[in-house]
């Protein structure tokens, strides 16, 4: 009688872990909420370029992750280029003779970018953009490269504006000409879902 119910026990147990087992159910999907509200991290692509006519001298694209909740994300990329700043002495024993001094000036590209989920995939982006180089070419006939021929000339774009995209988007914000050079200064806005 002991034999008989250790032997049922023993196939109730071996039964038990078969039994239970079920088949794998595949798991849906998740999907990324765009409902207003939702902090969603972003990635946002800038492509800043320059143009001579139709040829394009320079295209440098900078990317930025932004979370959708307003808060601010910042790029600072240059250097400190040395600048001479020469005066001649106020006394009569050094009135001819030149002091050389340096200063530094700072020349780069600066983007700040927010970010706001607006729902149904759609986002609100406020964006800075200030970029400044160093131009050493200022053409044939300008009147400070005849007086300095060897002092730099210091070119800056400065651009803030607002504009709503979607993923996979791609925005053409601004375009705009150097009034020295004649080169064209255009910024392109992509955004996409970080993964």
């Amino acid at each position: 009688m002991k034999r008989q119910l250790l032997t049922i026990a023993l196939v109730a147990c071996a039964l038990t872990p078969i039994a239970a087992q079920e088949p794998p159910q595949e798991r849906p999907a998740q999907t990324v909420m765009t409902s207003p509200g939702n902090q969603i991290p972003l990635k946002v692509q800038f492509v800043l370029s320059r143009l001579k006519g139709e040829q394009k001298v320079s295209s440098t694209p900078y990317m930025l992750g932004v979370l959708s909740n307003s808060q601010k994300t910042s790029l600072r990329m240059g250097i400190q280029v040395p600048v001479i700043q020469t005066i001649f002495g106020a006394s009569k024993d050094a009135a001819n003779i030149p002091q050389s001094s340096y200063t530094y000036r700072d020349v780069g590209t600066n983007i700040d970018c927010t970010a706001q989920n607006m729902g149904n995939g759609f986002f609100n982006l406020v964006i800075t953009v200030s970029d400044s180089s160093i131009q050493l070419d200022r053409g044939a006939a300008t009147q400070q490269k005849q007086l300095m021929p060897d002092v730099p000339a210091f070119r800056s774009f400065n651009a803030s504006f607002a504009m709503t995209l979607r993923e996979g988007q791609t925005m053409q914000y601004a375009s705009a000409t150097d009034p020295v050079s004649g080169e064209v200064m255009r910024i392109d806005v992509s955004l996409a879902l970080a993964k």
